[in-house]
């Protein structure tokens, strides 16, 4: 079995990559000067950004490969594991790396804030992909927050270290809110598969085999992460991934209502439903009528 490499600190993390420990909490990493390496898992107990200029290595996430280009930014959660895979000969990484540990986080806005950056839920085929003067941007941001690191520890230390990644991960929503603007045909081609994928589930034997379709279901059919997926949605229908599975749930609940030869009870197990109570209770929210109540009017009309 294949070893996996731990990096619980960020001490930890600059020994492999031969790099001093200016602070134990955060680091920032020109990988150009980072020992050669083969064939890797490696676990980070970190947060970790990634900026890599030039293809080196395909990096595994899962089941999943991506080859770096120019220019793209892939970002790592604590308690991810992920490979750099090659043909087997040392190579030199290029590009450059921020690893912090949460525990510098606490205390700080920032803490409050670290689940708006979904983007660390992503798979790294879902990875930002920026443009030259993006890359600066980030670069800016890197050199900042690596000043702070050559300067003596102060009582301004902290605060400026924090609030300069703060800033990086702001920019980097905006970032992503661009791709997801430029890659705009691509999105509703998953929208459109989306749609199918929905209404082939209603048509089918698993909402009784399996329930109501989740979120993390329909991203897993669609390959993508969950949250990519959640994020993806949202910035193209305005709602979240949960209201539009709930919208379709309710459009499929109406077909059926018109059936007058199936109880309430029948049509909400039919759509996956354990209890029909919890099926009248979400159709009333998002109607305003129960469900007898929207049947007798609409054999009324």
């Amino acid at each position: 079995m294949e070893d996996l490499i731990r990096f619980d600190t960020v001490s930890q993390y600059n020994i492999f990559n031969q790099q001093e420990t200016l602070h134990p909490l955060v680091t920032v990493i020109d990988l150009a000067t980072a020992s050669p390496r083969r064939k890797a898992s490696q676990y980070m107990g970190c947060y970790g950004v990634f900026l890599k200029e030039v293809i080196c290595g395909d990096l595994k996430y899962g089941k999943e490969y991506y080859d770096y280009q120019e220019g793209t930014l892939v970002f790592m959660a604590p308690g991810q594991v992920f490979t750099v895979e090659n043909d087997g000969e040392l190579y030199q990484p290029k590009g450059h790396a921020l690893a912090f540990h949460p525990d510098l986080l606490h205390g700080t806005p920032l803490n409050s804030r670290m689940h708006e950056f979904s983007f660390f839920g992503y798979q790294v085929n879902e990875a930002l992909h920026l443009s030259q003067r993006e890359t600066q941007i980030v670069m800016d941001c890197l050199g900042k927050i690596r000043y702070e690191l050559e300067h003596s520890i102060d009582k301004h230390s902290r605060k400026l270290i924090v609030s300069n990644i703060e800033l990086f991960l702001d920019y980097c929503i905006r970032f992503y809110d661009r791709q997801f603007l430029t890659r705009d045909v691509v999105h509703k081609g998953v929208l459109a598969k989306f749609e199918t994928l929905l209404s082939s589930y209603f048509t089918s034997d698993k909402p009784q085999t399996i329930g109501l379709p989740s979120v993390a279901y329909c991203a897993s059919e669609l390959n993508l992460s969950p949250k990519y997926f959640g994020d993806l949605i949202k910035k193209e229908t305005g709602q979240s991934a949960q209201e539009y599975v709930q919208h379709k749930v309710i459009e499929a609940a109406k077909e059926r209502i018109f059936d007058g030869s199936k109880t309430i009870n029948e049509i909400a197990f039919e759509l996956g439903f354990k209890y029909p109570q919890h099926f009248s209770r979400v159709f009333k929210q998002r109607v305003g009528q129960s469900p007898n109540e929207y049947r007798i009017l609409s054999d009324l009309n």
